[in-house]
């Protein structure tokens, strides 16, 4: 039965990072295209390739936006918190397949009593600021590599800020 359930589980997860959108007939631009089009717009720079995971410090993020330059709403951050409820509370002391979040802003990550941390998550280094929060909760596979957290991230930063103002006061 756990067979199945991890299956179908594993199986929704692919489905919703996979993107959603379905795959193009189009044939892909030749290189042909490709270097005319560069030619074109020099301006335009490739995307940096990253090598890693960002050093516990370093808290960009992909879509750019700034944690700083939003305002989180906590009564809007409880509403995306329930997407997070499958697996975590913000109860201290009671974990579930994720750890409590009661407390986590300003935690160091792998440090929740009694939750069984993957290696990655306990060696990060990482602090949970609130910038580093953000940055995790856009792509938590990005920042921590083999974390067993299966999600996908909130790709929408303002849903991102309004949780952890919901995490820093869940009352």
């Amino acid at each position: 039965m756990k067979t199945i359930v991890a299956t179908v589980a594993l199986s929704a997860l692919v489905a919703a990072c996979s993107g959603g959108g379905s795959e193009s007939s189009e044939p892909a631009p030749s290189s042909e295209n490709q270097t005319s089009e560069a030619a074109a717009a020099p301006d335009i720079k490739a995307a940096p390739v990253e090598t890693g995971p960002p050093a516990a410090d370093d808290i960009a993020t992909l879509d750019g936006v700034d944690y700083a330059s939003l305002t989180g709403d906590s009564a809007s951050g409880k509403r995306v918190f329930a997407q997070c409820r499958t697996c975590h509370v913000t109860d201290p002391g009671i974990n579930r397949i994720g750890s409590s979040l009661a407390g986590i802003i300003g935690s160091p990550a792998g440090s929740v009593a009694g939750f069984k941390y993957t290696d990655a998550n306990k060696n990060s280094g990482i602090t949970w600021t609130e910038e580093k929060m953000f940055q995790y909760l856009e792509n938590p596979q990005r920042v921590i590599p083999k974390t067993r957290m299966i999600f996908g991230g909130i790709p929408d930063a303002q849903k991102r800020a309004d949780l952890i103002a919901y995490l820093k006061d869940p009352s």
